[in-house]
């Protein structure tokens, strides 16, 4: 990771200064860097040690800043990871510009690459982010999303990129097509289990770990699968209140509404369907060999279900 974060530093080069700023800002906020982490594990267990892994490791993190950068002038938020957002410190318009920025110096580097299959496997997994950003944006302020409506959205917006990075791992170390596709729904399987963790954290986190307020999901009037819950187990009273904080996206009541979250047991039912992708990621490990890196994507999922912020 040390490397990959000097090649990510190296590439925010530009002789524009605000696009170095506000890439700095954002990257150097910290984060998880847990898409690169995943294809650097990857290309661990299977035996892969070329330096591409480094290039890619990079390109899969500027897509995900990118993606940030958009989601928050989108969403109007003005926190994340503790301090104020790009777009609230530089403006909408800059942070957009600087996400383009970010897209297009990705796509310059996977040419390094050399290869047609990474390039696909990395525009395919953009194009599918961005519809599911816009899936999301058409399902804001919807009462009626449904469980398997809000699993669509999130294996497009979030698993999507989780995917692509463990399958680029496998590309890398020339794996076959059975464990190709076991790293890839290994990656995917993570990354829905990671998003419906999100979500939990949403309304029982603690705010000052996480950086960002608890309840900005329901402000912006997104249904996620906590919600999709409480509203099929609450009374009908308190089913209306949630309902009218979705549709109009004002929350007076959200210290209620978190207490019916809770008391209906939907942070229960949810964490138990992140349990369920968490243990089919580790399922899609069976196939690898068994080494130090591959032990550690076992521990990634195992972890993921008690991680706090």
């Amino acid at each position: 990771m040390r490397q990959v974060d000097a090649l990510i530093a190296k590439r925010l080069s530009s002789s524009v200064p605000l696009i170095g700023e506000i890439s700095h800002y954002i990257i150097a906020a910290g984060g998880k860097r847990l898409r690169p982490s995943l294809l650097l594990l990857v290309c661990g267990a299977l035996g892969y040690r070329g330096a591409q892994r480094f290039n890619l490791a990079a390109v899969v993190e500027f897509i995900h800043t990118a993606t940030l950068l958009h989601d928050d002038v989108v969403d109007e938020s003005t926190l994340r990871r503790g301090r104020p957002t790009a777009n609230e410190s530089f403006g909408n318009a800059a942070s957009v510009l600087v996400g383009d920025f970010l897209y297009s110096r990705a796509f310059q580097m996977m040419v390094d690459a050399d290869s047609m299959k990474v390039m696909q496997i990395l525009s395919e997994a953009t194009n599918v982010i961005a519809e599911g950003e816009v899936q999301q944006l058409i399902n804001t302020h919807n009462i009626d999303l449904d469980e398997a409506g809000y699993l669509s959205v999130i294996r497009s917006k979030t698993a999507k990129l989780f995917e692509a990075s463990a399958r680029l791992g496998a590309v890398l170390a020339n794996a076959g097509p059975e464990v190709e596709q076991a790293c890839a729904s290994y990656g995917q399987a993570l990354g829905t289990a990671f998003q419906v963790i999100d979500d939990v954290l949403d309304y029982a986190g603690d705010a000052d770990l996480m950086g960002k307020n608890l309840g900005d999901d329901l402000r912006e009037g997104k249904v996620t699968l906590p919600l999709i819950i409480a509203m099929r187990r609450a009374s009908p009273e308190h089913k209306a209140m949630i309902e009218t904080a979705i549709t109009e996206g004002e929350t007076p009541h959200m210290d209620a509404i978190i207490r019916v979250v809770r008391d209906t047991g939907a942070l229960d039912a949810t964490r138990d369907a992140a349990a369920a992708q968490a243990q089919e990621a580790i399922q899609s490990l069976e196939g690898l060999a068994d080494n130090e890196y591959a032990q550690a994507l076992h521990a990634l999922a195992a972890q993921l279900l008690s991680r706090s912020v």
